[in-house]
């Protein structure tokens, strides 16, 4: 399936396809002249409020299953332009999405839940 998931700083492959931001902060001090991706989608990143609580910024660490949860309830808002990507996939496009550098953990990152939600919508 041609979606990729990848960190924004990660070196650029040629099947990358079109690179798609999808956080909800661009990367503070990088140049326009320097960014890796050709579109952004601030709000298919978490919540300021989600993103804080996974990070601990408001207090104690959410735990995993509740920051899945809350992602994919928060998405739900955002059918339309998930819909969209999978139209773009389904017509053979290939999409990387890219989140934080500092997201090192593809697993226990929203860039998963997102091409998960994409794939829900090709089948």
């Amino acid at each position: 399936m041609p979606i990729k998931t990848k960190r924004w700083d990660d070196p650029i492959d040629a099947d990358d396809g079109t690179r798609i931001l999808i956080t909800r902060y661009r990367p503070r001090a990088l140049p326009k002249a320097n960014e890796t991706w050709t579109e952004w989608y601030p709000n298919l990143g978490p919540s300021k409020q989600l993103h804080a609580g996974a990070y601990g910024k408001t207090g104690v660490t959410i735990p995993w299953q509740t920051y899945l949860s809350s992602y994919r309830r928060e998405m739900q808002s955002q059918a339309d332009p998930i819909r969209v990507l999978a139209d773009r996939v389904k017509t053979g496009e290939t999409i990387t999405l890219l989140c934080s550098s500092q997201c090192t953990r593809e697993s226990r990152c929203h860039r998963s839940i997102l091409k998960e939600l994409i794939e829900a919508q090709l089948s």
